[in-house]
């Protein structure tokens, strides 16, 4: 599938402000990648910090955890309407901050995928430097 024929909106239950996926990149096998552009107007930067704005951890695996949900999505040429449910987070490692002007890009490896349980190594990177990095696990409801 070409990116320019993935609609985020019809794949994701989620909207601003919390859609935290631009734009669907590639699918190749088990792996995909997609984009999120950090701008200075996110609405988290207001508190967090505000005299030196970083992207929270929590925010950077949501993200990574919604561009695993397209990956699949894309892979398994879901239609929309099926939910997956974030079910555990492992292995975490934050390496590097994410701040304003930075564009994430966010990869994954689906290593698993059976009736309604799914994992993908994510990892999330500015340029070519590993920002986050972590196992994702969903379920489908």
């Amino acid at each position: 599938m070409e990116p320019k024929d993935v609609d985020i909106k019809k794949i994701l239950p989620h909207r601003y402000p919390f859609l935290m996926v631009d734009a669907f990149v590639s699918q190749e096998g088990d792996s995909f990648e997609c984009i999120k552009n950090v701008s200075h107007n996110e609405p988290f930067f207001q508190g967090h910090f505000p005299d030196e704005p970083v992207m929270p951890g929590v925010m950077q695996i949501e993200a990574l955890a919604q561009a695993s949900a397209i990956g699949l999505a894309v892979r398994e040429q879901f239609d929309g309407g099926q939910i997956g449910y974030l079910a555990s987070v492992d292995n975490a490692k934050f390496k590097r901050m994410v701040v304003p002007g930075d564009q994430l890009r966010l990869t994954g490896e689906i290593v698993l995928f059976r009736r309604k349980l799914c994992k993908v190594k994510a990892v999330a990177l500015v340029g070519d430097e590993v920002a986050t990095e972590a196992e994702l696990s969903f379920f489908f409801a």
